[in-house]
């Protein structure tokens, strides 16, 4: 989760630590300062998209077990070595066993689907039914070994995906402290920006984030609660989806939000991430919300992919999320004269009625649901296990204070365990509150007084400096209400601010991932604003 809500204050440095697993241990940059050293000059997978490596393999210039000796090979030099970013906290010690079965089968013209032989990165709070552990990043469960895979990891491997390894993550997706530091855990110490080392990945999804960016996989998969899908990828230069909640399983996903939790895709191609959510999606006995989801889940995403979709386009610009800031604000109209150009109709502001009011219920609501979670989740871990309970959790992190609060505490945890249950009337008050704000009153009225397809804005402001003092630098952000409203919300890479990636966002209502596919692909083929990252140690100024 992106706890923007919970920051008390802003934000340089962390060292980048190389894990195996949890126990051991708008311009070009041009200003940008030296590349780190040790980076290869040259990568034979740089920037190809799933079609490009699916023909790849399908031609034979590539088999999958080629494919995972490159990557793996890229993750040594780039995230173990070299620049060191520390986005893979764990690599599969199946993976080319796994590439061996996959290469096989396509010998023998069985092709599970789309993404049959393609390596790929989950975070760390996905279950696998594997040798991998399912961690949040958290040392308390370094020797939790799920029994089998969650529900989107098993549709992942139905449709061919090949799981390379398990990414870095901002602990218990962020949802620790008031003061943490994005991209940090436990079992997985700091991962860094590839654009500037010493600024933060945003989180919780930081090393899938990264990954994804620094060309360590085909595509990887986060989490959200709020924000932890789209900030990481806007701030990471990539796009990401957080989907509708109930379109994508969260059953074996380590929780916080019954109310707001999905996974969701981050890639570098928006046309990736709709192969990929047309894979994940699907109805989870085990998560009954799914049940709920729309047709177009079965039908795929793909055929929404139009250059020309925001030809038409009725777009609504929500203008106050980054009015205090005028650099961003002027790089915002630069964004609004583009879609202009590319023949949406624009309505400019169209800002939310319930601007500014969700937050404190929104933290009421993620107080209450994180208890409730978590104990529930923790209760299906073996028994002889360190923490059973948030209560147990909160002991074991205060005896091995070193290792998990070197550099912040766990306030949020200790607030959340002094909540009740779901049945008492401030969280019900609170649950009401914030689908009013968000849904009825928030995004729901704008959409219907506007007749707006979608609204628009920014994402996210450019990475902070990493402080592991002060924490996280709250730096603007949308990704509060759709995440309220439980709503899908796509990113897509926008430009360069100060040499940092800015991603522009479009949201609408539920199930309305048809559009936002129609709208982000036609927005990345206008502006191909997407560049691979640099990995300078740090910018001017």
């Amino acid at each position: 989760m992106n706890r923007r809500t919970f920051l008390a204050t802003s934000v340089a440095g962390g060292a980048a630590v190389w894990l195996t697993s949890c126990q051991s241990a708008s311009r070009p940059n041009s200003g940008a300062g030296p590349t780190a050293p040790g980076l290869p000059a040259v990568f034979e997978l740089d920037e190809l998209t799933l079609l490009d490596i699916a023909a790849g393999l399908r031609d034979g210039k590539w088999t999958s077990s080629r494919l995972v000796e490159l990557y793996l090979g890229r993750i040594e030099a780039v995230d173990r070595s070299g620049p060191r970013l520390n986005s893979v906290v764990e690599v599969n010690p199946e993976a080319k066993a796994l590439a061996d079965q996959l290469d096989q089968e396509r010998k023998g013209s069985r092709l599970r689907g789309p993404l049959h032989g393609i390596p790929i990165l989950i975070k760390a709070n996905i279950e696998t039914g594997d040798r991998m552990a399912t961690t949040a990043g958290s040392l308390a469960l370094a020797n939790w070994h799920s029994p089998q895979d969650a529900f989107v990891v098993a549709r992942l491997r139905a449709a061919g995906a090949l799981i390379l390894g398990k990414t870095n993550l901002s602990e218990w997706a962020n949802f620790r402290s008031t003061h943490s530091s994005s991209g940090w855990s436990g079992c997985g110490g700091q991962t860094l920006n590839p654009y500037a080392l010493d600024r933060n990945p945003s989180g919780s999804s930081s090393g899938s984030g990264v990954a994804a960016s620094a060309n360590f996989c085909a595509a990887a998969i986060g989490t959200e609660t709020d924000g932890s899908v789209t900030g990481p990828s806007s701030i990471n230069g990539i796009a990401g989806i957080k989907p509708t909640v109930g379109l994508v399983s969260r059953s074996g996903i380590i929780p916080i939000s019954a109310s707001q939790d999905t996974a969701g895709p981050m890639a570098r191609t928006v046309s990736d991430l709709a192969i990929l959510l047309s894979a994940m999606a699907g109805v989870d006995p085990q998560d009954p919300i799914t049940g709920n989801q729309h047709a177009t889940a079965i039908q795929g995403y793909t055929s929404f992919l139009d250059p020309r979709g925001l030809r038409g386009a009725r777009l609504g610009i929500a203008r106050k999320f980054f009015e205090n800031d005028a650099s961003l604000d002027r790089f915002l109209s630069g964004c609004v004269d583009v879609l202009k150009k590319a023949g949406a109709e624009v309505i400019d502001p169209a800002d939310l009625p319930t601007h500014g009011q969700i937050d404190d219920p929104e933290k009421e609501v993620l107080l209450y649901e994180f208890k409730d979670g978590l104990n529930r989740y923790l209760s299906r871990i073996p028994p002889g296990s360190p923490a059973r309970s948030l209560k147990e959790l909160i002991v074991y992190n205060e005896q091995n204070r070193e290792r998990e609060m070197p550099i912040f505490e766990q306030e949020l945890f200790m607030q959340s365990e002094a909540k009740g249950p779901l049945s008492e009337a401030k969280y019900v008050k609170a649950r009401a509150s914030c689908l009013s704000l968000a849904r009825k009153n928030g995004i729901d009225t704008v959409l219907a007084k506007n007749k707006l397809d979608a609204l628009v804005t920014l994402t996210s402001g450019p990475a902070w400096y990493t402080d592991h003092i002060n924490g996280d630098h709250d730096t603007g952000g949308c990704t509060t209400p759709p995440a309220v409203a439980g709503y899908p919300h796509i990113t897509v890479p926008a430009g360069f601010h100060r040499d940092l990636p800015i991603g522009l966002s479009f949201f609408g209502p539920a199930f309305s991932e048809p559009t936002l596919f129609k709208l982000a692909y036609s927005w990345e083929q206008e502006t191909k604003s997407r560049r691979k990252p640099s990995f300078v140690a740090s910018l001017p100024g």
